[in-house]
């Protein structure tokens, strides 16, 4: 943790019950935020897998072997 962060921290503290409240709502709500390059970044993915499928390279397995491999965990 950087010292501003720390005295962030310091100063939030610091804070009447309702303002620490409000404050922290906020900040969690910032982490529900997405990242926009993750999409971008699972496009590429998606397609990548795709192409290895359609080229040989990868083996599709059927969702009812992978549903029921789960429900053995």
């Amino acid at each position: 943790m950087s010292a501003d962060t720390k005295q962030l921290l310091e100063d939030a503290l610091a804070l009447p019950a309702v303002e620490r409240a409000a404050l922290a709502e906020g900040l969690l709500a910032s982490l529900d935020r997405p990242d926009p390059r993750i999409g971008v970044l699972w496009a590429k993915e998606a397609a990548d897998r795709l192409a290895a499928f359609e080229a040989g390279e990868m083996e599709a397995i059927p969702a009812d072997e992978v549903f029921a491999e789960f429900e053995e965990l």
